[in-house]
């Protein structure tokens, strides 16, 4: 009885010291626990004091655990923004250097357009200079009478072009005296036709002087007022000077 007494009594000790203990301790270790239920020396009471004890240990490292992987996840959420920001810059940039590319390039294509256009607008109007300068030519160009007044001044122009001198009055006597201005007078008597070449046209030029003395751009039919006159004249021009000089059969 007194055993059972002792027991139960020192039960119910090491159970109210093992709850003072708790209550006193509170967030102290497993070992100060542990340390605090060693006067009772039982095993039950060292068993009941763990459990306690680790429920009481628990709440700090959970604390620490969360905070950590907060931590880790506001970490990772900076990554992920700080990427996608230079992803962006990066998306940014390139887009620019497109858009400066396209604009260089369409800045070039319209230098390049109107370099053309006024190629063209300058091809324009140098062929409507020509164009312009031929019909003014043309339109200018000087018309003779056909008449003896007329072929005259005709080979007095094509005289001066090619810098064969003479004179209106110089040709206007020979060619009275020699043809009396028909442009078809032929000589069938003197020396020259007696030898087959007889003298012909305004000025009686015989052949062979005639070809030898042509003169270039005009008829090389000996009957031809224009080239009868221009070739006596250039042959006038050789042998005397001038058709001026000459106040003969020549």
């Amino acid at each position: 009885m007194p055993k059972n007494f002792l027991t139960r009594g020192h039960s119910r000790s090491l159970t109210r010291t093992h709850k003072i203990a708790i209550a006193g301790v509170g967030t102290l270790g497993a070992a100060a626990l542990a340390f605090s239920a060693a006067p009772g020396g039982g095993q039950t009471a060292t068993a009941e004091a763990a459990a306690p004890a680790k429920v009481a240990y628990s709440s700090e490292p959970i604390k620490d655990a969360k905070a950590g992987v907060t931590d880790q996840l506001t970490s990772a959420g900076q990554t992920i923004a700080a990427i996608e920001a230079k992803q962006k810059a990066a998306a940014e940039a390139a887009a620019e250097k497109k858009a400066a590319a396209a604009k260089k390039a369409a800045a070039r294509a319209a230098a390049e357009k109107k370099a053309a256009q006024e190629r063209q607008a300058q091809a324009q109007e140098t062929a409507s200079r020509s164009a312009t300068r031929l019909s003014v030519k043309q339109v200018s160009a000087k018309s003779y009478p056909d008449n003896l007044d007329g072929w005259i001044r005709e080979a007095l122009d094509i005289m001066e072009a090619k810098g064969i001198p003479g004179s209106y009055h110089g040709l206007h006597k020979n060619i009275m005296r020699e043809s009396s201005g028909n442009p078809n007078a032929i000589n069938n008597w003197d020396i020259n036709a007696i030898n087959g070449v007889p003298s012909k046209g305004l000025l009686q030029v015989i052949p062979p002087t005639f070809q030898a003395y042509h003169v270039p751009g005009t008829s090389w039919n000996i009957y031809d007022p224009v080239a009868n006159i221009t070739a006596a004249a250039n042959y006038a021009a050789d042998r005397y000077g001038t058709i001026d000089n000459v106040n003969s059969a020549y």
